[in-house]
């Protein structure tokens, strides 16, 4: 079992900026392709973005490229998202993801934090 803390939400104003953490607890952090997601009131949950373990490649929904930015520290068991620019339909619960390379049932969320963003 993987469990994970997301961190860093709040509230921001449109234009702003804010970082998200993500602690997993896991020995085997280098073996979870890790993600984002996001969910808005009355909405689907969404991707945002992906990033591989060993190579740390990244992909990114359309509305994310060129505003967020994730990353992660294998040696922290960390991902962030680092959210610039935001709007006011960046407000969401975003939750982070891990699945595991090499056997995609095995798949964990964390509890989600929110984002809002108002003037």
């Amino acid at each position: 079992q993987v469990q994970l803390v997301e961190s860093g939400g709040g509230l921001v104003q449109p234009g702003g900026s804010l970082k998200l953490s993500c602690v997993a607890s896991t020995f085997a952090f280098g073996s979870f392709i890790m993600s984002w997601h996001r969910q808005a009131p009355g909405k689907e949950r969404e991707l945002v973005a992906t990033i591989t373990s060993a190579r740390k490649n990244t992909n990114y929904a359309d509305f994310a490229e060129g505003r967020f930015t994730i990353s992660r520290d294998n040696a922290k068991n960390t991902i962030y998202l680092e959210m610039n620019d935001l709007r006011p339909n960046d407000t969401a619960v975003y939750y982070c993801r891990a699945v595991r390379a090499t056997d995609w049932r095995q798949s964990y969320w964390g509890q989600g934090t929110q984002v809002t963003v108002s003037s």
